[in-house]
């Protein structure tokens, strides 16, 4: 029994007593903790990329000429000298419905009397833009000798605008490829052609576009809001709210006013087709991106180092500054707009016919 005892005595006393912490003890662990804190494990950033231009996708099919009417020819009639205003439309421009031709009268048909002080023609506009661009900013003169704006030139000049057809162009061409908007453009043409031959084919009038419901436009791949917003300009010029004269000889700002009141057609859309559809040179776009990234880099910015504001919107200039630049540029701030396209090598390629 005693060694019973014994055995358990031993026992327990060599049990491991807890030490208790003492204050050092505690201010030690505290110290400790601060002095090594566990790093927390980093979230990957992904780099957004600045986003493409849209300008040259969309331009290329509403700056497309009509030609004899099909959708794929679009040889354009012989230049003719005619009289060109930069403040006004220099683009002969078709009636949707009649196909009646609205120009400038060709400068031999003028009387010497009528011809304003310094007026110009289409012949000799683009050489006055140039000169006066260049002598605003001399470093735009190796840029302009590298690429011939076409758009501008007596021959772009000459080519026949439908303005029906470039702005239902200009909303199929929203939010997708060129090569996208170009088959649905196709495939919306088919839709009123029996031909089997598509380079047969005729833009449809107005009239004949209100004449099918917006279901009847889906089978084209437009979405149900695009056939909607075709549907609507359709119904505006067939009822004379909209009119070829109009878009003619009104002022830049009212016909600005005209259309931002049709359903799909925001600001850059209309300063757009105003600029490459009616030919107009003062055309100036804020919103569009590649004139923002083309004019910073003009300005000596390193555009590869600026980054997308708040919410991923990207922004490379201001607009009262880009304002306050391409006000140096008028009446030709439509050629100005066009060239910083180029200064930063925006593929403007499809602007070209």
């Amino acid at each position: 029994m005693p060694i019973a005892v014994s055995k358990v005595s031993k026992a327990v006393n060599g049990t491991k007593k807890r030490k208790l912490s003492t204050k050092d003890d505690v201010k030690s662990e505290s110290n400790d903790v601060n002095a090594a804190p566990a790093t927390p494990k980093r979230k990957r950033v992904t780099k957004m990329a600045p986003p493409k231009t849209p300008t040259p996708a969309a331009i290329g099919l509403m700056a497309a000429p009509c030609g004899s009417g099909d959708i794929n020819n679009s040889t354009p009639p012989p230049a003719l000298d005619r009289l060109a205003v930069p403040n006004g439309t220099n683009a002969p421009l078709i009636t949707p419905e009649t196909h009646r031709l609205i120009s400038t009268k060709p400068i031999n048909q003028v009387s010497p009397s009528k011809k304003s002080k310094g007026a110009t023609t289409t012949k000799y506009i683009l050489d006055d833009a140039i000169a006066h661009l260049i002598k605003t900013e001399p470093k735009l003169k190796p840029i302009i000798e590298r690429h011939p704006c076409h758009i501008f030139s007596e021959e772009g000049l000459a080519e026949e605008i439908d303005p029906f057809r470039s702005l239902v162009s200009g909303i199929i061409s929203q939010q997708v490829s060129g090569a996208a908007a170009k088959s649905i453009k196709a495939k919306f043409v088919a839709l009123f052609n029996d031909d089997e031959d598509a380079t047969l084919h005729a833009f449809p009038t107005p009239s004949q576009v209100t004449i099918k419901t917006i279901e009847e436009l889906r089978p084209a791949g437009l979405s149900q809001r695009k056939a909607e917003y075709v549907h609507g300009l359709a119904q505006k010029f067939h009822s004379g709210e909209l009119t070829t004269e109009m878009l003619f000889s009104a002022s830049y700002e009212k016909v600005l006013e005209e259309l931002i009141k049709v359903r799909g057609l925001g600001k850059w859309s209309v300063e757009m087709f105003a600029c490459f559809g009616l030919k107009r040179m003062d055309v100036f776009s804020t919103g569009d991106l590649g004139v923002q990234r083309g004019m910073a880099a003009l300005v000596g910015r390193d555009v590869g180092k600026l980054k997308a504001k708040g919410g991923g919107k990207w922004k490379y200039m201001k607009e009262d500054e880009m304002l306050e630049i391409a006000e140096k540029f008028k009446p030709y701030r439509s050629v100005f707009m066009w060239y910083c396209w180029r200064v930063e090598e925006v593929d403007v390629s499809t602007m070209d016919n």
